[in-house]
């Protein structure tokens, strides 16, 4: 039995060559799902960009029911990371279930994509809501939010004050006690996680990773990165990127 699927999977792999076929990387694939992990909505448009890649599985030769077992197959995947991002475990499996169930349901490709959609972000506000359960303060919530919405941004604390209509002083502290860190402190430590998922996840070279991150130069992120992990950038990607040659840039 083992025998005979080798033959079969060998026979597969030599046709997809044929074909120019290849599934979508390891690293690609667990992108969205640390996106989802972090209860970030960018979760939403990579779990797009890879159900309509062209690098997905072949399942079946009926297009909807394709889509269906994908459907299926990636919600397991959801599930669990997001209770990995905190999202308590029954609650996650019940929603799993209900959504398995409108899948099963769906009439066409276009039912399918639209609830595959709305199920990625119902995880997503879901793990960062179940972050938010500290029970913070509406003020320092929008602050989180912001912040984890422009890293890629300046990030100024008397804009943050303005926003949320407080003294700059009055949210300096609010923020150090409900979070434990001072604003500074969480951008650099949101922008040091957004640094690790993409050195590990994403083919941006390390240059690009720093200016999108906002720091004023490679060296300051350099070191940044080293003060928070103890080694390198480049070390890092080195250590954990999955896709092997990769050419370190």
């Amino acid at each position: 039995m083992k025998e005979s699927m080798d033959k079969k999977v060998a026979y597969l792999e030599f046709i997809n060559r044929e074909n120019n076929f290849h599934h979508h990387r390891y690293d690609e694939e667990m992108l969205q799902y640390e996106y989802i992990k972090n209860g970030d909505m960018r979760a939403v448009v990579e779990s797009q960009r890879m159900m309509h890649s062209g690098e997905t599985g072949h399942l079946s030769d009926d297009p909807t029911k394709n889509m269906l077992y994908l459907c299926i197959c990636n919600i397991t995947l959801v599930t669990r990371f997001a209770i990995e991002g905190g999202i308590n475990p029954e609650k996650a499996y019940n929603a799993s279930d209900l959504y398995i169930q409108k899948f099963d349901g769906a009439g066409n490709m276009d039912e399918l994509t639209a609830l595959h959609d709305e199920m990625i972000e119902y995880f997503v506000k879901a793990v960062a809501a179940a972050k938010k359960e500290k029970i913070f303060s509406k003020q320092v919530v929008q602050c989180i939010d912001y912040i984890q919405n422009h890293l890629h941004e300046k990030i100024v604390v008397g804009e943050l004050a303005k926003m949320v209509r407080l003294n700059e002083s009055y949210l300096s502290v609010l923020f150090k006690h409900e979070t434990g860190m001072n604003i500074t402190e969480y951008v650099i430590v949101k922008r040091m996680e957004a640094a690790e998922n993409m050195l590990k996840y994403s083919d941006f070279t390390l240059n690009e990773i720093s200016d999108i991150l906002h720091f004023s130069s490679y060296s300051h992120f350099a070191r940044t990165f080293r003060k928070y992990y103890g080694t390198s950038p480049k070390e890092y990607r080195n250590r954990t990127y999955r896709q092997a040659g990769w050419n370190n840039k």
